[in-house]
Protein backbone atom coordinates (compact mmCIF):
# COMPACT_ATOMS: atom_id res chain seq x y z
CA UNK A 1 0.00 0.00 0.00
CA UNK A 2 2.74 2.48 0.42
CA UNK A 3 2.18 3.19 -3.30
CA UNK A 4 -1.07 4.43 -2.70
CA UNK A 5 0.69 7.37 0.05
CA UNK A 6 2.62 9.39 -2.28
CA UNK A 7 4.31 12.36 -0.78
CA UNK A 8 2.84 15.41 -0.24
CA UNK A 9 3.54 17.24 -3.84
CA UNK A 10 2.07 14.42 -5.42
CA UNK A 11 -0.74 13.96 -3.11
CA UNK A 12 -1.96 17.74 -3.52
CA UNK A 13 -2.07 16.75 -7.53
CA UNK A 14 -4.23 13.94 -6.78
CA UNK A 15 -6.70 15.55 -4.38
CA UNK A 16 -7.25 18.04 -6.93
CA UNK A 17 -7.79 15.55 -9.34
CA UNK A 18 -10.23 12.96 -7.39
CA UNK A 19 -11.67 16.43 -6.87
CA UNK A 20 -12.24 16.92 -10.07
CA UNK A 21 -13.32 13.65 -10.78
CA UNK A 22 -16.22 13.80 -8.42
CA UNK A 23 -17.60 16.90 -10.63
CA UNK A 24 -16.90 15.25 -13.55
CA UNK A 25 -18.96 12.21 -12.63
CA UNK A 26 -21.90 14.13 -11.40
CA UNK A 27 -22.08 16.40 -14.86
CA UNK A 28 -22.12 13.15 -16.62
CA UNK A 29 -24.87 11.28 -14.46
CA UNK A 30 -26.86 14.62 -14.44
CA UNK A 31 -26.37 14.79 -18.24
CA UNK A 32 -27.96 11.28 -18.54
CA UNK A 33 -30.60 11.84 -16.52
CA UNK A 34 -31.67 15.17 -18.19
CA UNK A 35 -31.47 13.36 -21.36
CA UNK A 36 -33.94 10.48 -20.12
CA UNK A 37 -36.24 13.66 -19.17
CA UNK A 38 -36.13 15.16 -22.72
CA UNK A 39 -36.78 12.05 -24.27
CA UNK A 40 -39.50 10.34 -22.13
CA UNK A 41 -40.28 12.64 -19.19
CA UNK A 42 -38.46 10.54 -16.81
CA UNK A 43 -35.72 9.29 -15.37
CA UNK A 44 -33.64 7.07 -17.44
CA UNK A 45 -34.14 2.96 -16.44
CA UNK A 46 -30.25 2.49 -15.93
CA UNK A 47 -29.60 5.52 -14.30
CA UNK A 48 -28.29 4.32 -11.11
CA UNK A 49 -26.02 1.43 -13.72
CA UNK A 50 -24.59 4.50 -15.32
CA UNK A 51 -23.87 6.53 -12.29
CA UNK A 52 -21.95 3.21 -11.07
CA UNK A 53 -20.28 2.37 -14.18
CA UNK A 54 -18.95 5.88 -14.32
CA UNK A 55 -17.98 5.89 -10.47
CA UNK A 56 -16.28 2.79 -11.30
CA UNK A 57 -13.97 4.09 -13.89
CA UNK A 58 -13.02 7.52 -12.07
CA UNK A 59 -11.77 6.22 -9.30
CA UNK A 60 -9.96 2.80 -10.72
CA UNK A 61 -8.62 5.12 -12.99
CA UNK A 62 -7.60 7.74 -10.54
CA UNK A 63 -6.21 5.10 -8.38
CA UNK A 64 -4.16 3.81 -10.82
CA UNK A 65 -2.57 7.25 -11.77
CA UNK A 66 -2.42 7.37 -7.82
CA UNK A 67 -0.01 4.23 -7.97
CA UNK A 68 1.60 4.85 -10.92
CA UNK A 69 2.19 8.50 -11.96
CA UNK A 70 1.72 9.81 -8.69
CA UNK A 71 2.89 13.26 -10.09
CA UNK A 72 0.90 13.60 -13.02
CA UNK A 73 -0.85 16.74 -14.36
CA UNK A 74 -4.11 16.44 -12.61
CA UNK A 75 -6.27 18.12 -15.29
CA UNK A 76 -5.53 15.05 -17.94
CA UNK A 77 -7.44 12.22 -16.36
CA UNK A 78 -10.46 14.74 -15.32
CA UNK A 79 -10.54 16.33 -18.92
CA UNK A 80 -10.47 12.67 -20.78
CA UNK A 81 -12.98 10.71 -18.04
CA UNK A 82 -15.27 13.77 -18.92
CA UNK A 83 -15.25 13.88 -22.54
CA UNK A 84 -15.75 10.08 -22.63
CA UNK A 85 -18.15 10.07 -20.23
CA UNK A 86 -20.06 13.02 -22.46
CA UNK A 87 -19.92 10.40 -25.31
CA UNK A 88 -21.72 8.06 -23.42
CA UNK A 89 -24.39 10.68 -22.53
CA UNK A 90 -24.84 11.33 -26.26
CA UNK A 91 -24.81 7.46 -27.74
CA UNK A 92 -27.28 6.68 -25.36
CA UNK A 93 -29.88 9.34 -26.06
CA UNK A 94 -28.78 8.69 -30.01
CA UNK A 95 -29.46 4.75 -29.20
CA UNK A 96 -32.96 5.43 -28.37
CA UNK A 97 -34.14 8.11 -31.21
CA UNK A 98 -32.13 5.30 -33.86
CA UNK A 99 -34.17 2.49 -32.33
CA UNK A 100 -37.45 4.18 -33.18
CA UNK A 101 -36.68 5.73 -36.16
CA UNK A 102 -34.54 2.91 -38.11
CA UNK A 103 -35.09 -0.33 -36.35
CA UNK A 104 -31.05 -0.08 -35.22
CA UNK A 105 -29.31 -1.56 -32.80
CA UNK A 106 -27.63 0.18 -29.70
CA UNK A 107 -24.17 1.25 -29.35
CA UNK A 108 -23.97 2.93 -26.08
CA UNK A 109 -23.08 -0.56 -24.24
CA UNK A 110 -20.41 -1.82 -26.82
CA UNK A 111 -18.97 2.07 -26.10
CA UNK A 112 -18.87 1.29 -22.64
CA UNK A 113 -16.99 -1.74 -22.88
CA UNK A 114 -14.28 -0.14 -25.41
CA UNK A 115 -13.99 2.62 -22.55
CA UNK A 116 -13.05 0.19 -20.21
CA UNK A 117 -10.66 -1.46 -22.07
CA UNK A 118 -9.42 1.79 -22.89
CA UNK A 119 -9.14 2.74 -19.37
CA UNK A 120 -7.23 -0.26 -18.38
CA UNK A 121 -5.06 -0.06 -21.44
CA UNK A 122 -4.39 3.50 -20.57
CA UNK A 123 -3.27 2.55 -16.67
CA UNK A 124 -1.04 -0.78 -18.22
CA UNK A 125 0.68 1.99 -20.31
CA UNK A 126 1.30 3.77 -17.62
CA UNK A 127 2.21 0.81 -14.64
CA UNK A 128 5.01 -0.79 -17.57
CA UNK A 129 6.08 2.23 -19.16
CA UNK A 130 8.03 3.12 -16.28
CA UNK A 131 10.24 6.03 -18.54
CA UNK A 132 9.16 7.76 -21.61
CA UNK A 133 12.18 7.41 -22.93
CA UNK A 134 12.37 3.88 -23.64
CA UNK A 135 9.91 4.48 -26.55
CA UNK A 136 13.43 6.03 -28.20
CA UNK A 137 15.21 2.87 -28.14
CA UNK A 138 12.26 1.39 -30.56
CA UNK A 139 11.92 4.46 -33.25
CA UNK A 140 12.50 2.90 -36.01
CA UNK A 141 10.61 -0.33 -35.02
CA UNK A 142 7.63 1.67 -33.97
CA UNK A 143 7.66 3.52 -37.67
CA UNK A 144 7.67 0.43 -39.61
CA UNK A 145 4.96 -0.94 -37.76
CA UNK A 146 3.14 2.29 -38.89
CA UNK A 147 3.57 1.94 -42.61
CA UNK A 148 2.66 -1.57 -42.12
CA UNK A 149 -1.00 0.04 -40.07
CA UNK A 150 -1.06 2.65 -42.54
CA UNK A 151 -0.86 0.99 -46.00
CA UNK A 152 -3.18 -2.17 -44.47
CA UNK A 153 -6.08 -0.77 -45.50
CA UNK A 154 -5.56 -0.13 -48.82
CA UNK A 155 -5.04 -4.15 -49.37
CA UNK A 156 -8.60 -5.00 -47.08
CA UNK A 157 -11.77 -5.45 -49.11
CA UNK A 158 -13.89 -3.22 -46.35
CA UNK A 159 -14.79 0.10 -47.68
CA UNK A 160 -16.91 2.22 -45.92
CA UNK A 161 -18.40 4.68 -47.88
CA UNK A 162 -15.65 5.33 -50.26
CA UNK A 163 -13.02 5.54 -48.10
CA UNK A 164 -10.72 2.55 -47.21
CA UNK A 165 -9.85 3.19 -43.24
CA UNK A 166 -10.75 -0.16 -42.00
CA UNK A 167 -9.56 -4.04 -41.95
CA UNK A 168 -11.24 -6.57 -41.15
CA UNK A 169 -9.70 -9.82 -40.01
CA UNK A 170 -12.33 -12.70 -38.24
CA UNK A 171 -15.08 -10.23 -38.38
CA UNK A 172 -13.44 -8.06 -35.91
CA UNK A 173 -12.67 -4.75 -37.37
CA UNK A 174 -10.23 -1.94 -36.70
CA UNK A 175 -9.37 1.31 -37.84
CA UNK A 176 -5.37 1.43 -37.87
CA UNK A 177 -5.18 5.09 -38.55
CA UNK A 178 -5.60 5.82 -35.35
CA UNK A 179 -3.18 4.51 -33.80
CA UNK A 180 -0.56 5.65 -36.23
CA UNK A 181 -1.10 8.84 -34.94
CA UNK A 182 0.49 7.76 -31.88
CA UNK A 183 3.22 5.65 -33.86
CA UNK A 184 4.04 8.62 -36.18
CA UNK A 185 4.71 11.08 -32.99
CA UNK A 186 7.08 8.49 -31.49
CA UNK A 187 8.96 8.11 -34.36
CA UNK A 188 9.07 11.82 -35.30
CA UNK A 189 10.15 12.66 -31.62
CA UNK A 190 13.32 10.72 -31.62
CA UNK A 191 14.05 11.21 -35.52
CA UNK A 192 14.07 14.91 -34.71
CA UNK A 193 16.03 14.54 -31.40
CA UNK A 194 19.11 13.08 -33.67
CA UNK A 195 18.61 15.59 -36.87
CA UNK A 196 17.18 18.47 -35.80
CA UNK A 197 20.95 20.35 -36.04
CA UNK A 198 21.62 19.45 -38.94
CA UNK A 199 17.69 20.89 -39.88
CA UNK A 200 17.65 23.65 -38.49
CA UNK A 201 21.64 25.16 -38.84
CA UNK A 202 21.86 25.20 -42.91
CA UNK A 203 20.14 26.63 -45.77
CA UNK A 204 19.17 29.76 -47.49
CA UNK A 205 17.00 33.21 -47.06
CA UNK A 206 14.59 34.10 -49.65
CA UNK A 207 11.81 36.82 -49.12
CA UNK A 208 12.97 36.89 -45.83
CA UNK A 209 12.35 32.83 -45.11
CA UNK A 210 15.71 30.61 -44.06
CA UNK A 211 14.42 28.11 -46.37
CA UNK A 212 15.90 24.43 -45.39
CA UNK A 213 18.61 22.77 -48.13
CA UNK A 214 17.33 20.72 -50.86
CA UNK A 215 19.64 17.65 -48.86
CA UNK A 216 17.32 17.97 -46.44
CA UNK A 217 13.95 18.39 -48.00
CA UNK A 218 14.25 14.62 -48.11
CA UNK A 219 12.54 13.37 -44.89
CA UNK A 220 9.83 16.27 -45.45
CA UNK A 221 9.00 14.97 -48.81
CA UNK A 222 8.99 11.21 -48.05
CA UNK A 223 5.88 12.11 -45.35
CA UNK A 224 4.18 14.00 -48.47
CA UNK A 225 4.58 11.22 -50.83
CA UNK A 226 3.13 9.19 -47.72
CA UNK A 227 0.17 11.36 -46.88
CA UNK A 228 -0.49 11.53 -50.44
CA UNK A 229 -0.38 8.10 -51.54
CA UNK A 230 -3.03 7.43 -48.29
CA UNK A 231 -4.80 9.92 -49.71
CA UNK A 232 -4.89 8.25 -53.69
CA UNK A 233 -5.66 4.53 -52.64
CA UNK A 234 -7.32 4.45 -49.51
CA UNK A 235 -9.27 7.74 -50.19
CA UNK A 236 -8.75 9.03 -46.23
CA UNK A 237 -8.42 12.65 -46.41
CA UNK A 238 -8.03 13.18 -42.25
CA UNK A 239 -5.57 10.19 -41.90
CA UNK A 240 -3.86 12.06 -44.68
CA UNK A 241 -3.98 15.76 -42.92
CA UNK A 242 -2.77 14.48 -39.53
CA UNK A 243 -0.19 12.54 -40.68
CA UNK A 244 1.57 15.19 -42.83
CA UNK A 245 0.24 18.06 -40.54
CA UNK A 246 1.88 16.32 -37.37
CA UNK A 247 5.65 15.93 -38.57
CA UNK A 248 5.58 19.50 -39.77
CA UNK A 249 4.49 20.48 -36.58
CA UNK A 250 6.74 18.82 -34.60
CA UNK A 251 9.51 19.90 -37.50
CA UNK A 252 8.93 23.58 -37.04
CA UNK A 253 9.04 23.04 -32.88
CA UNK A 254 12.33 20.88 -33.17
CA UNK A 255 13.83 23.85 -35.62
CA UNK A 256 12.50 26.99 -35.13
CA UNK A 257 12.41 27.55 -38.66
CA UNK A 258 9.54 29.16 -40.54
CA UNK A 259 10.59 27.55 -43.63
CA UNK A 260 9.29 23.95 -42.37
CA UNK A 261 5.90 25.54 -41.85
CA UNK A 262 5.56 27.44 -45.46
CA UNK A 263 7.59 24.33 -47.25
CA UNK A 264 4.73 22.13 -45.67
CA UNK A 265 1.58 24.61 -46.23
CA UNK A 266 2.51 24.67 -50.10
CA UNK A 267 2.99 20.94 -50.86
CA UNK A 268 -0.25 20.08 -48.45
CA UNK A 269 -1.91 22.80 -50.60
CA UNK A 270 -0.50 21.63 -53.86
CA UNK A 271 -1.00 17.66 -53.34
CA UNK A 272 -4.49 18.43 -51.64
CA UNK A 273 -5.51 20.33 -54.87
CA UNK A 274 -4.17 17.76 -57.46
CA UNK A 275 -5.69 14.86 -55.30
CA UNK A 276 -9.19 16.54 -55.19
CA UNK A 277 -8.79 17.38 -58.83
CA UNK A 278 -8.58 13.91 -59.88
CA UNK A 279 -9.85 11.63 -57.33
CA UNK A 280 -13.17 10.24 -57.64
CA UNK A 281 -14.17 10.36 -53.81
CA UNK A 282 -11.85 13.10 -52.69
CA UNK A 283 -13.55 15.63 -55.31
CA UNK A 284 -17.22 14.34 -54.79
CA UNK A 285 -16.15 15.63 -50.99
CA UNK A 286 -14.93 19.34 -51.83
CA UNK A 287 -18.25 19.30 -54.35
CA UNK A 288 -19.98 18.46 -51.25
CA UNK A 289 -18.59 21.02 -49.44
CA UNK A 290 -18.70 23.49 -52.14
CA UNK A 291 -22.57 23.29 -52.30
CA UNK A 292 -24.10 21.75 -49.34
CA UNK A 293 -27.67 22.56 -50.22
CA UNK A 294 -27.60 20.47 -54.15
CA UNK A 295 -28.08 17.10 -53.11
CA UNK A 296 -30.69 17.90 -50.53
CA UNK A 297 -32.67 19.48 -52.91
CA UNK A 298 -32.13 16.71 -55.38
CA UNK A 299 -29.86 18.75 -57.74
CA UNK A 300 -26.80 16.35 -57.09
CA UNK A 301 -23.68 17.38 -58.24
CA UNK A 302 -21.48 14.07 -59.78
CA UNK A 303 -20.01 12.11 -57.58
CA UNK A 304 -22.17 13.26 -53.96
CA UNK A 305 -23.94 10.73 -52.45
CA UNK A 306 -25.02 12.03 -49.21
CA UNK A 307 -26.88 15.00 -47.42
CA UNK A 308 -25.09 14.60 -44.48
CA UNK A 309 -23.44 18.14 -44.77
CA UNK A 310 -26.98 20.00 -45.19
CA UNK A 311 -28.48 18.04 -42.23
CA UNK A 312 -25.83 18.88 -40.05
CA UNK A 313 -26.00 22.58 -41.19
CA UNK A 314 -29.62 22.49 -40.20
CA UNK A 315 -29.01 21.01 -36.95
CA UNK A 316 -26.81 23.53 -35.74
CA UNK A 317 -29.22 26.19 -37.13
CA UNK A 318 -31.82 24.70 -35.36
CA UNK A 319 -29.62 24.72 -31.85
CA UNK A 320 -29.40 28.17 -32.05
CA UNK A 321 -27.32 29.71 -28.90
CA UNK A 322 -28.72 27.40 -26.23
CA UNK A 323 -30.01 24.62 -27.94
CA UNK A 324 -33.64 22.74 -27.83
CA UNK A 325 -32.26 20.79 -24.69
CA UNK A 326 -30.86 17.07 -24.33
CA UNK A 327 -33.24 14.63 -26.08
CA UNK A 328 -35.49 17.40 -27.61
CA UNK A 329 -33.50 17.61 -30.87
CA UNK A 330 -33.85 15.40 -33.87
CA UNK A 331 -30.29 14.63 -34.52
CA UNK A 332 -31.52 11.16 -35.66
CA UNK A 333 -31.80 13.08 -39.16
CA UNK A 334 -28.20 12.38 -40.13
CA UNK A 335 -28.48 9.00 -40.17
CA UNK A 336 -25.66 6.49 -39.61
CA UNK A 337 -23.12 9.68 -39.16
CA UNK A 338 -24.17 10.88 -36.29
CA UNK A 339 -23.07 8.84 -33.71
CA UNK A 340 -19.19 8.87 -35.72
CA UNK A 341 -18.14 12.45 -37.03
CA UNK A 342 -21.67 14.14 -37.22
CA UNK A 343 -21.91 13.41 -33.40
CA UNK A 344 -20.79 16.95 -32.93
CA UNK A 345 -23.70 18.27 -34.46
CA UNK A 346 -26.29 16.77 -31.67
CA UNK A 347 -23.97 18.93 -29.52
CA UNK A 348 -24.65 21.85 -31.57
CA UNK A 349 -28.32 21.20 -31.63
CA UNK A 350 -29.09 20.09 -28.70
CA UNK A 351 -26.83 22.33 -26.23
CA UNK A 352 -26.28 24.97 -28.84
CA UNK A 353 -23.26 26.91 -29.96
CA UNK A 354 -22.49 27.41 -25.87
CA UNK A 355 -22.33 23.55 -25.75
CA UNK A 356 -20.07 23.35 -28.77
CA UNK A 357 -17.39 25.95 -27.68
CA UNK A 358 -17.66 23.88 -24.25
CA UNK A 359 -16.58 21.10 -25.84
CA UNK A 360 -14.17 22.77 -28.44
CA UNK A 361 -12.44 23.90 -25.13
CA UNK A 362 -12.51 20.99 -23.32
CA UNK A 363 -10.15 19.92 -26.12
CA UNK A 364 -8.58 22.95 -25.98
CA UNK A 365 -7.51 22.92 -22.38
CA UNK A 366 -6.60 18.46 -22.99
CA UNK A 367 -4.17 19.85 -25.91
CA UNK A 368 -2.89 23.20 -23.72
CA UNK A 369 -1.71 20.68 -21.15
CA UNK A 370 0.11 18.44 -23.53
CA UNK A 371 2.08 21.46 -24.83
CA UNK A 372 2.47 22.43 -21.10
CA UNK A 373 4.29 19.19 -20.68
CA UNK A 374 6.61 19.73 -23.77
CA UNK A 375 7.91 22.80 -21.84
CA UNK A 376 8.07 21.57 -18.40
CA UNK A 377 9.97 18.28 -19.75
CA UNK A 378 13.72 18.46 -19.41
CA UNK A 379 14.97 15.62 -21.70
CA UNK A 380 14.35 16.67 -25.98
CA UNK A 381 12.24 13.33 -26.78
CA UNK A 382 9.86 14.23 -24.19
CA UNK A 383 9.12 17.71 -25.13
CA UNK A 384 9.05 16.77 -28.75
CA UNK A 385 6.78 13.37 -28.15
CA UNK A 386 4.58 15.85 -25.69
CA UNK A 387 4.08 18.34 -28.65
CA UNK A 388 3.39 15.30 -31.57
CA UNK A 389 0.44 14.09 -29.55
CA UNK A 390 -0.93 17.58 -28.58
CA UNK A 391 -0.55 18.01 -32.52
CA UNK A 392 -2.54 14.99 -33.33
CA UNK A 393 -5.48 15.51 -30.82
CA UNK A 394 -5.77 19.01 -31.84
CA UNK A 395 -5.50 18.08 -35.86
CA UNK A 396 -7.95 15.43 -35.55
CA UNK A 397 -10.34 17.53 -33.69
CA UNK A 398 -10.06 20.15 -36.43
CA UNK A 399 -10.43 17.87 -39.59
CA UNK A 400 -13.86 16.49 -37.83
CA UNK A 401 -15.35 19.93 -36.83
CA UNK A 402 -14.00 21.76 -39.57
CA UNK A 403 -15.55 19.50 -41.69
CA UNK A 404 -18.95 18.96 -39.71
CA UNK A 405 -19.32 22.86 -39.37
CA UNK A 406 -18.12 23.34 -43.17
CA UNK A 407 -15.02 24.92 -42.88
CA UNK A 408 -13.16 22.36 -44.95
CA UNK A 409 -14.28 19.32 -46.98
CA UNK A 410 -15.72 16.38 -44.96
CA UNK A 411 -12.82 13.67 -43.62
CA UNK A 412 -14.85 10.78 -42.16
CA UNK A 413 -12.71 10.51 -38.97
CA UNK A 414 -14.26 9.91 -35.16
CA UNK A 415 -14.33 12.87 -32.71
CA UNK A 416 -12.19 11.75 -29.97
CA UNK A 417 -13.68 10.41 -27.11
CA UNK A 418 -16.82 11.14 -27.86
CA UNK A 419 -17.98 9.37 -31.43
CA UNK A 420 -18.50 5.83 -31.51
CA UNK A 421 -15.86 3.53 -32.11
CA UNK A 422 -13.37 1.30 -30.05
CA UNK A 423 -10.04 2.18 -32.23
CA UNK A 424 -10.72 5.30 -31.56
CA UNK A 425 -11.48 5.05 -28.33
CA UNK A 426 -7.96 3.12 -27.68
CA UNK A 427 -5.88 4.86 -29.25
CA UNK A 428 -7.21 8.05 -27.59
CA UNK A 429 -7.13 6.42 -23.90
CA UNK A 430 -3.28 5.17 -24.73
CA UNK A 431 -1.99 8.46 -25.90
CA UNK A 432 -3.88 9.98 -22.57
CA UNK A 433 -1.01 7.59 -20.51
CA UNK A 434 1.69 8.65 -22.50
CA UNK A 435 0.91 11.96 -21.72
CA UNK A 436 0.69 11.47 -17.61
CA UNK A 437 4.08 9.37 -18.16
CA UNK A 438 5.63 12.20 -19.54
CA UNK A 439 4.17 14.97 -16.67
CA UNK A 440 4.81 12.54 -14.08
CA UNK A 441 8.31 12.39 -15.04
CA UNK A 442 8.65 16.16 -15.55
CA UNK A 443 7.23 17.35 -12.23
CA UNK A 444 9.49 14.27 -10.92
CA UNK A 445 12.49 16.18 -12.49
CA UNK A 446 11.49 19.48 -11.44
CA UNK A 447 11.12 18.82 -8.12
CA UNK A 448 14.51 16.79 -8.18
CA UNK A 449 16.32 20.11 -9.17
CA UNK A 450 14.69 22.16 -6.71
CA UNK A 451 14.92 20.01 -3.39
CA UNK A 452 17.17 16.98 -4.23
CA UNK A 453 15.96 13.79 -5.20
CA UNK A 454 12.80 12.41 -5.20
CA UNK A 455 11.96 8.82 -5.01
CA UNK A 456 11.93 7.71 -8.74
CA UNK A 457 11.15 4.75 -10.80
CA UNK A 458 13.86 5.68 -13.39
CA UNK A 459 16.43 2.96 -13.57
CA UNK A 460 19.95 3.79 -14.28
CA UNK A 461 20.19 2.02 -17.36
CA UNK A 462 17.15 3.68 -18.85
CA UNK A 463 18.28 7.15 -18.12
CA UNK A 464 21.05 6.23 -19.73
CA UNK A 465 19.31 5.33 -22.54
CA UNK A 466 17.50 7.87 -22.73
CA UNK A 467 20.63 10.76 -22.64
CA UNK A 468 21.93 8.65 -25.77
Amino acid sequence: MRGLRPPTAAGARRRTEALLLVLVVGTTVLGHASAGLGLNGELPADLSGFAISMSLLALVAHLGVRRFAAYADPLVLPLAVLLTGLGLVLLHRLDQSYIERYNGEANAPGQLVWTVIGVAACLLVVALLRDHRLLQRFIYLTMAGALVLLVAPAFSPADTYGAKRWIVIGGFSAQPGEFVKIMIAVFFAGYLVVHRDSLALTGRRFLGLQLPPMRQLGPIVTVWILSMLVLVFERDLGTSLIFFGVFVVMLYVATERTGWIVCGLVMAAGGAFVVGSTEPHVKARVAAWLNPLSYYWQDRPPGVNSDQSAQALFSFGTGGISGTGLGQGHPELIKFAGRSDFILTTVGEELGLAGVMAVLLLYALLVQRGLRMALAARDPFGKLLAVGLAAALALQVFVVAGGVTGLIPLTGKALPFLAKGGSSLLANWIMIALLLRISDSAERQRLADRRGPVETVITPVVAAAGRS
